[in-house]
């Protein structure tokens, strides 16, 4: 009965990470299609943006990042990542 219960559990497991990681892949996707759209249509960057490059002006790189997580929804290290591309991309 519970070597039962364990490998239902398992298998529950191993079919739940292989959805995550599908979602995940489909979500890199979805970005990349936004991102390929706005630089075709030169869609401005928006008022965050805006925000986060005087902030990243003013050398206020950790209220950047922290400012774009409360905006976005951002984990610490996408929120990060997010603030290097800013970086590089400069105005």
């Amino acid at each position: 009965m519970e070597s039962t219960f364990l490998s239902i559990t398992f298998l529950v497991v191993i079919y739940l990470l292989i959805k995550v990681i599908s979602l995940e892949g489909r979500i890199k996707g979805m970005k990349y299609t936004l991102n390929q759209l706005a630089n075709q249509s030169e869609i401005s960057e928006g008022p965050i943006d805006d925000e986060l490059h005087k902030l990243l002006r003013e050398g206020k790189d950790v209220k950047a990042v922290k400012r774009v997580r409360e905006a976005k929804g951002l984990s610490l290290v996408e929120g990060k990542k997010y603030i290097d591309e800013l970086k590089l991309t400069g105005r």
